[in-house]
C-alpha cells in the first residue's frame, strides 16, 4: 500500500522552522484557523477522502507515526506528567494502534451499503443505508490522555472519510508540540491539521462552522463547547468526566479487588476520566479493604512513592492546587497524603470517614486521591449512586452474580464493568461514551466510524407497477382508501408494521 502524500519541500521547511524540537509552538490565531478550515473544506469537496485506498493509507500512516516516534511520545509524556514509559506505551500508543489496525481490517465491510428489509410495495426495489462522511470535523482532546483522546477519534474520522482539525490540550505542552510537528509529515497536508488553541479560544473556533465537534474533557468545558456548537447547529459528541462510583461488596476477593482498583485510580497519578472516583464499601469489609490498599500501594510504589519510577506527577500547578485543596478539606487520611508543590507531587492517598457533603464528593478528582464511604447493603449503594448525576462509568466488585446484575441493571451510566476497572472504556468492539451529565454519543471501533458518518437512507425504485401506486394520487376516492387500508392490514399481520403504498 502506498504511503500518503509527503509534504512539499517548501511546506516541510516551513513546518520545521515553526516546530523545531524544544521550541514552543505558536498559538493558532483565528485567521489561521479560517485558512486551515477552508483548505480542509476544499479537499473534502474535491472528494479527496472518499476512496478506500486513501483512508487505508492515512490509517497506516497513523500506525507508522506511532511506531517510528515511540521514543518521542514517551519523552513528551514524560515531560508533561513524568509518565512512566510502560504507561505511555500501554495506555496511549498501543490503544491507538489497536484502533487503527482494527479500522484497517474492517474498513471495506464498514463502507459497504447496508441492505434493509423490504415490504410489499418495495419488493422489486433496493432499500439501502449508505454511510457518508460528514465533512470537516473538529476533534478536541483532553489533557489527561492527550495522545489517546486525540488520535482514537481521529482514526474514526479518517475511516469514515472526513477531513479533520485536531486541537490538543494546551495543558500538555510537550505532547501537543509533538503532535503539531509530526502529523503534517504523516497525514495528508490538505485534509488533516493541528491547531493550538486554548479553551477560551475554542468557542470562537467552533463558530467557524464544522460538520461535527468531538470533545473529551470536563463537564464545565463541555457545556461551553455544546453552547458554541448549538449556535451554528453543529452536532457534537461529548465524552465528559464525572464521579465514577465503585461498589465493593462483602463477597469479593479483597486482594484482587484492591490491586485492580489501585491500578485504575493511581494510574497516571490519578489523572483519568474513567478511573473510579470513590468507593462505596460494605461496612463489613472496610477495615480489610483499607489495610489491603495500604499493602498494595507499598507493593506498587514502595515505601516512598516520590522516588518510584512507576508513579507520575500532576500536569500543572492549577490541577495540583485544586487536588491538594480537595484532599485537605475532605475526610481523614488513612494512607498517603504527602504533597510537594515544587514537584507537583501528591502521594497515592486513601481517605476514610468521608461524608457525602465533603469537597472530594462534590468535585471531579484529577489526582491520586481515593475516598472510601461505607454502605450497609447493595440497596443502599444503588440508592446512593442513583441520587448523583449519571456517571461515565460504574464499577462493581463481587463474587455474587446477583449483586453484579443488580448494579448493572438498576443504575444508569455510560458504561459498566464488574470486577475490574477501565477496560470497558478501551475495547475496540464496545462503544464508549456518556449519558446525561457524562456526555452524549460514543466512539471506538465501528462506533467511531458511525459517529463520524451520516446514515443516508436510499430507496432505488423502478418505474413499474404504476397500476398499484396510482391509488395514492388525487382525486382522493373512498374506494382507493379502502384498498390501501386493506393492504396495510395485510402488512401489519405478516410483517408486524404498517406500510401505506
Amino acid at each position: 500500500m502506498s504511503r500518503p502524500p509527503s509534504p512539499t519541500p517548501a511546506r516541510w521547511f516551513k513546518a520545521l522552522r515553526r516546530t523545531r524540537l524544544g521550541d514552543p509552538c505558536l498559538k493558532t490565531y483565528p485567521l489561521e484557523s479560517v485558512d486551515l478550515l477552508k483548505r480542509a473544506r476544499v479537499a473534502f469537496q474535491a472528494g479527496r477522502t472518499l476512496k478506500e485506498n486513501f483512508r487505508l493509507a492515512q490509517l497506516e500512516a497513523v500506525v507508522q507515526m506511532l511506531e517510528e516516534h515511540e521514543c518521542d511520545f514517551v519523552d513528551a509524556l514524560g515531560r508533561d506528567f513524568r509518565k512512566p514509559r510502560f504507561e505511555t506505551v500501554v495506555s496511549e500508543l498501543i490503544l491507538v494502534k489497536n484502533e487503527a489496525v482494527y479500522a484497517i481490517n474492517n474498513l471495506k465491510k464498514w463502507m459497504q451499503p447496508q441492505k434493509v428489509e423490504r415490504n410489499l410495495s418495495t419488493t422489486l426495489d433496493d432499500c439501502l443505508v449508505i454511510s457518508e462522511p460528514l465533512g470537516v470535523v473538529l476533534i478536541i482532546g483532553t489533557w489527561c490522555s492527550p495522545v489517546q483522546m486525540c488520535l482514537v477519534p481521529l482514526v474514526g474520522a479518517i475511516a469514515a472519510g472526513n477531513c479533520a482539525i485536531i486541537s490538543p490540550s494546551e495543558c500538555t505542552v510537550h505532547t501537543t508540540e509533538l503532535l503539531h510537528r509530526l502529523i503534517p509529515f504523516y497525514l495528508d497536508n490538505e485534509c488533516f491539521h493541528v491547531i493550538l488553541a486554548g479553551m477560551s479560544d475554542l468557542p470562537e473556533v467552533i463558530e467557524l462552522k464544522f460538520d461535527h465537534v468531538f470533545f473529551t474533557g470536563n463537564k464545565e468545558d463541555g457545556s461551553k463547547i455544546a453552547l458554541a456548537a448549538a449556535r451554528t447547529l453543529t452536532p457534537v459528541t461529548l465524552i465528559l468526566g464525572g464521579k465514577n462510583p465503585c461498589y465493593v461488596d462483602q463477597h469479593c476477593d479483597i486482594s484482587t479487588t484492591v490491586q485492580r482498583i489501585a491500578w485504575a485510580r493511581f494510574h497516571n497519578a490519578g489523572q483519568s476520566l474513567v478511573a473510579p472516583d470513590y468507593i462505596l464499601c460494605h461496612t463489613d469489609v472496610k477495615a480489610r479493604l483499607v489495610q489491603a490498599l495500604k499493602c498494595c500501594l507499598m507493593e506498587f510504589y514502595g515505601s516512598n512513592p516520590q522516588e518510584s519510577r512507576s508513579f507520575g506527577r500532576i500536569v500543572n500547578l492549577e490541577i495540583f492546587n485544586r487536588t491538594r485543596d480537595i484532599l485537605w478539606r475532605s475526610g481523614k487520611v488513612a494512607v498517603g497524603g504527602h504533597v510537594i508543590e515544587a514537584e507537583k507531587y501528591i502521594a497515592p492517598t486513601v481517605l476514610t470517614d468521608v461524608a457525602e457533603s465533603d469537597l472530594v464528593m462534590q468535585k471531579e478528582i484529577f489526582g491520586p486521591v481515593l475516598p472510601i464511604l461505607t454502605v450497609n447493603n447493595v440497596d443502599e449503594a444503588i440508592g446512593f449512586i442513583n441520587k448523583q448525576e449519571k456517571p461515565l462509568c460504574v464499577y462493581a466488585y463481587s463474587t455474587n452474580g446477583k449483586v453484579i446484575s443488580r448494579l448493572m441493571s438498576e443504575t444508569c451510566s455510560g458504561s459498566f464493568c464488574s470486577n475490574d476497572c477501565i477496560l470497558q472504556s478501551v475495547m475496540v468492539a464496545l462503544p464508549f461514551g456518556g449519558v446525561g451529565a457524562s456526555g452524549m454519543g460514543s466512539f471506538h471501533g465501528r462506533y467511531s466510524f458511525d459517529t463520524f458518518s451520516h446514515k443516508k437512507s436510499c430507496l432505488l425504485r423502478s418505474a413499474r407497477f404504476e397500476c398499484v401506486t396510482y391509488l395514492r394520487y388525487p382525486p382522493f376516492e373512498e374506494r382507493n382508501l379502502s384498498l390501501m387500508t386493506w393492504a396495510s392490514s395485510l402488512s401489519q399481520k405478516s410483517q408486524g408494521w404498517c406500510q401505506i403504498m
